[in-house]
């Protein structure tokens, strides 16, 4: 299979550091007019013209807060608004709020904030964008998920986060199972633990670049690809 080239819109959230921005630049690089969001509008524009300058692209800041839907609301108008339309779609922006706390102890707050953002904000976004993903020739939605929401590899401690990808996982089939005759193609992606803010603590080793490699490889897919699973390295992950 071969990959489809550059030349349409990526979307990627919380790309202001690890993954998500070395997803973003990884999308520039190849020729995607990439919107790069996050939560803070400053943080937001001083990473766009970071990745723009390293990578040669085109990246443009978007202001976004997965976790409030109102923030969701209005970055949705906004990019319906540039008029550019939207080729792919990265749900990156994720939070560990429970990391070691133990299922029999569980901090429910903490549960709460872990799915406002890994699922129901990614869930959110995706309905909202869909009217424009539905006008692409190619259009891909990649979910930053992780081996510990797989059920297939689920051990305990850190609930929150391991429900919260969980159900990422399962938005992710009900979707590609849905759009499939559309030719939208959805899929998870596990980046393993890369060295970033939330991958230190639990013993990184993989470089930041090699974890995008496998986001950036399902953003890219050839419309006959895979679709409504989940991988590692570009190879299927159980669920």
């Amino acid at each position: 299979m071969s990959e489809n080239g550059g030349g349409g819109v990526a979307l990627v959230t919380g790309a202001n550091r690890g993954i998500g921005k070395e997803v973003a630049r990884q999308l520039a690089a190849r020729g995607y007019e990439v919107l790069l969001s996050a939560r803070d509008a400053a943080k937001a524009s001083a990473a766009a013209e970071e990745v723009q300058a390293s990578s040669g692209g085109t990246v443009r800041a978007l202001t976004l807060d997965v976790a409030d839907p109102d923030s969701i609301a209005k970055a949705a108008e906004t990019v319906k608004g540039q008029g550019r339309g939207l080729d792919v779609l990265v749900n990156n922006a994720g939070v560990g709020t429970d990391f070691g706390v133990s299922g029999t102890a569980p901090d429910f707050d903490a549960v709460q904030k872990a799915l406002d953002t890994n699922f129901f904000g990614a869930y959110r976004l995706t309905v909202a964008l869909l009217e424009l993903l539905r006008k692409s020739p190619h259009p891909r939605i990649v979910n930053v998920s992780s081996g510990m929401g797989g059920v297939a590899e689920m051990g305990g401690w850190s609930p929150g986060y391991r429900v919260s990808k969980a159900a990422m996982n399962a938005m992710t089939r009900i979707l590609a199972t849905e759009l499939k005759a559309e030719g939208m193609l959805v899929n998870s992606a596990c980046p393993g633990f890369v060295k970033t803010d939330m991958g230190g603590p639990m013993g990184a080793q993989k470089p930041v670049e090699e974890g995008a490699e496998g986001i950036v490889w399902l953003a890219t897919l050839p419309d006959e690809g895979p679709t409504g699973g989940f991988f590692r390295d570009r190879r299927p992950v159980a669920f």
